[in-house]
């Protein structure tokens, strides 16, 4: 009897983050925030709408790290509540 073969270690996958984001304006400010999510995770699947402040991420990034990164860039940031912090 063979034994059975080991599953591969998971690996991280994406979780959805939801954050409130003061200061966009425009289309500068979604290219600036959006930048700055993908320097920290280049895959990041990233969602703006301006007119809410909200901005949905699919990244393996914990939500301070992002929120952290757009205050960073001038956009205070809070991740949204009611929402599992990654």
């Amino acid at each position: 009897m063979t034994p059975p073969t080991p599953s591969p270690a998971p690996t991280s996958a994406p979780g959805a983050t939801t954050l409130n984001v003061s200061g966009m304006t425009c289309g500068h400010c979604e290219r600036a925030v959006t930048q700055a999510i993908r320097l920290l995770d280049p895959a990041a699947q990233v969602q703006i709408d301006r007119t809410t402040g909200r901005v949905q991420v699919l990244s393996t990034q914990p939500a301070a790290t992002l929120a952290a990164a757009l205050a960073a860039e001038g956009y205070p940031t809070q991740p949204e509540t009611g929402l599992a912090a990654r």
